[in-house]
């Protein structure tokens, strides 16, 4: 376990939520776009980033692939470390390239400033907290984006990755909404619950 007491919770939580994660992922029904579909409708011609799924998250294309007619869609494109992700336009069937961490991303990117974020995750709370893989990319691009303006933060995700509590620090962006292949949840959101 690591030195820092918040960075071993954040492994131990990190490991717990993969593998409540790859069991959910295991024995997906698929309907968890479908639920997506349905938020999103709500928001149509509004920029939005979604992501390109890797090794067991939960698969946003579906719902991606019908927003794109109605509005821009795009995917996180990661160009550096500890630098915030930019967004490169996605269609369904448009040419990709293999990206950092095995994302695949557009061959030719043109990149935008989205509006709404699908946001990928590890473990999440009915608060709001998230933890992703440790990269800390969504929490600089969600601070920078809601730094300059609105931005939606929709994690997504399957309902058996809900965690009682994460560990949480100042850095950790919440998340505005939570999307699972069961239901909508709208935290409420003063702090995270705190491990």
């Amino acid at each position: 376990m690591s030195a820092d007491p918040l960075a071993g919770a954040k492994q131990a939580a990190r490991k717990a939520g993969f593998a409540r994660r790859k069991e959910a992922h295991a024995a997906d029904p698929g309907t968890g776009a479908g639920r997506l579909s349905e938020l999103l409708a709500g928001h149509r011609g509004v920029s939005l980033a979604g992501y390109m799924p890797i090794r067991t998250e939960i698969d946003p294309l579906p719902a991606m692939a019908e927003a794109c007619a109605y509005g821009p869609v795009s995917v996180p494109v990661i160009t550096g470390p500890g630098e915030p992700l930019r967004f490169a336009l996605w269609e369904p069937d448009m040419p990709l390239v293999d990206g950092p961490f095995g994302a695949r991303i557009p061959a030719a990117p043109v990149y935008v400033t989205p509006e709404i974020l699908i946001v990928p995750l590890v473990a999440f709370t009915r608060a709001g907290g998230r933890l992703g893989y440790g990269g800390g990319f969504y929490d600089r691009t969600l601070a920078l984006l809601r730094g300059q303006g609105a931005a939606l933060a929709i994690g997504f995700a399957y309902a058996a990755q809900e965690a009682e509590a994460l560990p949480f620090d100042p850095y950790d962006q919440p998340l505005d909404l939570i999307v699972t292949e069961r239901e909508v949840i709208s935290p409420r959101i003063s702090e995270p619950p705190r491990l």
